[in-house]
């Protein structure tokens, strides 16, 4: 398949083209570089079945794929908040620009929401049929409210032109590609613990989140492209284990062996207390769930990490 993948030279992005072109598919990815990395596409720029353009997803684009998958958006709240204007702007405006072209090309497309679109969430699990916890004025909000924007898009495009839209909301995500410094925990951990610097921990430690290895993403997302019918609701894809931020600190530290010590700062404005997906729909519909483990994966993302520190 001819597929075009927003956001391709970020984390997420540049792992799910690895596997796409493995599978014989033709890549066609558009980044603007302001938080992706072209050295996480370096692998297959001489390859003949990728093509790599620089290009702001807030413009429109052309092209002629069977598949869009829409994951152009900073993902960190150190990137999304930095520009909050740019951040809204990319969830809402890209969105438009590629259900345009799904709609004129008749692609399908996939488009990356977030389990942040849940909030601070007052049930746990989160299933897909509960509506979030929202602010929609806090600092967060560029990105929370963005995503269930572009998610109510998708829908929308269904319902009235017929556009075949699928979403996804994804859960914490870790593995090889990640920035060093961009905010997320298992990245600042792990380079802290390889530094044997002090380990950051905001608030007391006790909120939690599920992490989900990459490779494991990926596995789903590919799932969720091939299933022949689209999906009546948008699907959770994570990792159901729930760890507070004081048990990862201490699986980073004994994996690593490492001499970091624990270190706690004050709680970031509107951080959620909680993150467990319910991946009922993901068992039964996609026949997806996870299989590698947070200690194995841990040691896979340190090795990346060991390399370029």
């Amino acid at each position: 398949m001819h597929i075009l993948l927003t956001g391709g030279a970020g984390f997420l992005g540049s792992n799910l083209t690895g596997h796409l072109l493995k599978q014989g598919h033709f890549v066609e990815v558009i980044d603007d570089l302001s938080t992706g990395s072209l050295q996480n596409l370096a692998p297959y720029l001489g390859e003949s079945n990728f093509k790599f353009i620089n290009h702001d997803v807030r413009t429109p684009y052309d092209s002629s794929p069977e598949v869009i998958l829409n994951f152009a958006c900073p993902a960190s709240p150190v990137h999304y908040q930095s520009d909050p204007v740019r951040t809204i702007e990319t969830n809402f405006l890209g969105m438009i620009n590629m259900l345009h072209l799904a709609k004129r090309t008749q692609a399908k497309l996939l488009q990356a929401s977030t389990s942040e679109v849940y909030g601070d969430p007052a049930v746990s699990p989160q299933i897909e049929t509960y509506w979030g916890n929202v602010n929609p004025i806090g600092i967060r909000s560029c990105y929370d409210e963005g995503k269930r924007a572009a998610e109510t898009l998708c829908f929308d495009y269904f319902r009235q032109y017929g556009v075949d839209t699928r979403v996804i909301r994804i859960f914490n995500t870790y593995g090889p590609n990640m920035a060093i410094g961009d905010g997320r925990v298992v990245s600042n951990f792990i380079v802290q613990a390889l530094r044997n610097e002090d380990i950051t921990i905001y608030g007391n430690g006790k909120q939690t989140r599920s992490f989900c290895y990459v490779d494991d993403l990926v596995n789903g997302i590919i799932k969720m492209i091939n299933l022949k019918s689209r999906p009546a609701e948008p699907i959770n894809i994570g990792n159901p284990q729930e760890f507070t931020m004081l048990e990862l600190a201490g699986v980073v530290i004994e994996t690593l062996n490492s001499n970091s010590r624990l270190k706690l700062l004050a709680l970031p404005e509107d951080d959620p207390r909680q993150r467990k997906p319910d991946i009922t729909k993901a068992r039964d519909i996609l026949d997806w769930e996870p299989s590698i483990d947070l200690e194995l994966g841990i040691k896979k993302t340190a090795e990346y990490f060991s390399k370029i520190i």
